[in-house]
């Protein structure tokens, strides 16, 4: 029998009700058998980036997210666009995780999926990301490509994926990623 295959999740949005974090909580439901996924803590926790807080010491809760990305198989990073770009919440955290020792988006097999409320569900934030993340030596999964746009029409109030050809396209990404992630394996 094959090793499972530990995937994170990292989630570019703070907002109680958001549809991004709605997708990452329904991702271990629909994860192909091998798979398992988990989150990692919250982005909200970090501090803003200071070079002077670093010269004192990462903050426990970067070195916790960086130790748990590093032992994962893969990262699947979640979040919507703010301003046609990435949320400041996931690029502070990238900022930070970029310059702990070992950083660990080197190498890294990278899986992007955002929605929003807009017709492109968040295209313009994930080529903004993958720019960030080039620099970093991220491998991505460059398809299938997960994108939800009018995320209202397809996520419930309550957090539900509701629209199948959603559910659909994410369990097929999951699937690519899921081999994409077992090529790459350390």
């Amino acid at each position: 029998m094959a090793e499972t295959l530990n995937v994170v999740t990292l989630v570019g949005s703070l907002r109680r009700a958001s549809f991004n974090a709605a997708i990452a909580r329904a991702l271990p439901g629909l994860a192909p058998a091998g798979m398992r996924i988990t989150p990692l803590g919250s982005v909200g926790e970090f501090p803003l980036y200071d070079a002077d807080v670093q010269a004192a010491g990462f903050p426990a809760p970067v070195t916790a997210m960086a130790e748990a990305m590093r032992a994962a198989d893969g990262v699947i990073i979640v979040a919507p666009e703010y301003n046609y770009s990435i949320p400041g919440v996931l690029k502070n955290a990238i900022d930070w995780l970029s310059r702990v020792p070992n950083q660990p988006f080197a190498g890294k097999p990278v899986a992007i999926q955002s929605a929003s409320m807009g017709m492109l569900g968040g295209a313009r934030m994930q080529y903004h990301l993958r720019q960030a993340l080039v620099f970093l030596d991220a491998h991505f999964l460059n398809k299938p490509e997960v994108t939800v746009p009018q995320a209202q029409t397809r996520i419930s109030a309550e957090g539900e994926i509701t629209d199948a050809a959603t559910r659909e396209l994410v369990q097929s990404q999951l699937k690519a990623f899921a081999d994409f992630a077992a090529r790459h394996r350390a």
